[in-house]
């Protein structure tokens, strides 16, 4: 028999808040479940699994209409996943830009650390002047 869960029960289960699953629910990510006679929401391990792949797919940085379309191609009868490959590429190349500022980030954050000994008085600190310049 599967097994089921009040909704603090499943947002244990899969480290997912409960208000983010009755926003998901509202938004149509996570169906909506069966009621108890006491008119308490009822999951089942379809809704632990649908919530497993939002909150990774959510930890790897798609966005929540991303995952709309995953959840909505991976419902469809398609001969091919070369839709869902297209979102994955696509967030590929924002992660990759991504990574490239960061890099950006941190060269200009260390030579701005190597101007700065901490020792001078704060209206003298290079670090402030430098995040202050223009560009």
């Amino acid at each position: 028999m599967p097994r089921e869960l009040n909704i603090g029960g499943l947002s244990k289960e899969t480290g997912v808040k409960v208000v983010t699953i009755r926003f998901y629910e509202k938004i149509g990510v996570l169906a909506v479940p069966s009621r108890s006679a006491g008119n308490y929401r009822i999951y089942g391990q379809q809704h632990v699994r649908r919530l497993h792949f939002v909150r990774r797919c959510r930890e790897l940085g798609f966005s929540l209409d991303q995952i709309v379309d995953f959840l909505r191609l991976s419902s469809e009868d398609s001969s091919s996943c070369s839709k869902v490959c297209r979102i994955a590429e696509r967030h590929l190349k924002d992660v990759e830009a991504k990574l490239a500022d960061l890099k950006r980030l941190a060269t200009e954050l260390r030579r701005i650390n190597l101007s700065c000994n901490g020792t001078r008085p704060m209206s003298e600190c290079r670090i402030i002047e430098a995040l202050s310049a223009r560009r």
